[in-house]
């Protein structure tokens, strides 16, 4: 059992049994809503500094950074999940809510349209992971797991040749028609990431994985959808160019 999501390990369920309440898919799901409250307020907060005409860049820098350093700290240990999970959620929410804001000022409309393309893209799968329309193999599996590893090798290939070369890696920036399908491609797999995700945590509550880990599995879904939604802003910047 793997996912697609490098947060959420082959053996995250099994390493650690603990005796007591067991994981459950519902409570999973609450504290997904939860973590994405916390993401809800600081993006809130930052867009509102924004619109009175402050920068903002220094709190994106932060939240990004700083939302990069508590993602790996869940990571490797999962039982600090409730603490740094609502951390992570906070930091990123001041990200994005940076990099809304800004591009909500030069294609005004583009940030509903993006939020509800990802909730849609997310409702969808999930009905069809639920009704076993989509059925996640070991073929599928190992598909999105290798096109998200090389979509990640790329995104760190194109950030060194940014910062020390001030180029990028040809069309991933593009608005043009091979641009545009790359974009396309990218949010494809980030939204197939879900379906693996949901079939992960599916399967820890389903072998009585320890209460905790519910916390690791919102953390988890909560970093997949944030990819989803960052992908289609950029997918809807280079259409709106």
């Amino acid at each position: 059992m793997r996912s697609g999501n490098p947060v959420l390990k082959n053996n995250t369920f099994n390493r650690s049994r603990d005796q007591g309440e067991a994981m459950t898919i519902g409570g999973t799901v609450a504290k997904t809503f939860f973590l994405f409250l916390f993401l809800l307020g600081s993006s809130i907060y930052t867009w509102y500094r924004y619109a009175q005409g402050e920068d903002v860049y220094t709190m994106m820098v932060i939240g990004a950074i700083g939302g990069l350093i508590f993602a790996l700290i869940t990571t490797f240990f999962h039982r600090a999940a409730p603490i740094t999970g609502p951390i992570y959620a906070t930091l990123e929410g001041f990200a994005i809510g940076g990099i809304s804001a800004i591009l909500e000022a030069r294609y005004p409309g583009i940030v509903i349209q993006a939020a509800a393309l990802t909730f849609s893209v997310m409702g969808v799968l999930l009905f069809l992971y639920a009704a076993r329309i989509i059925k996640v193999t070991k073929n599928f599996r190992l598909m999105i797991v290798s096109a998200t590893l090389a979509i990640f090798v790329v995104y760190i290939i194109d950030l060194g040749l940014n910062l020390f070369l001030n180029a990028n890696v040809p069309y991933l920036h593009s608005n043009g028609l091979v641009g545009i399908g790359i974009s396309l491609f990218i949010v494809a797999i980030a939204a197939l990431n879900l379906v693996l995700d949901f079939d992960f945590i599916e399967n820890g509550a389903n072998r009585g994985a320890p209460k905790h880990l519910e916390w690791y599995g919102a953390f988890g879904l909560m970093v997949t959808l944030v990819w989803l939604y960052i992908e289609i802003l950029h997918l809807l910047q280079k259409l709106r160019r």
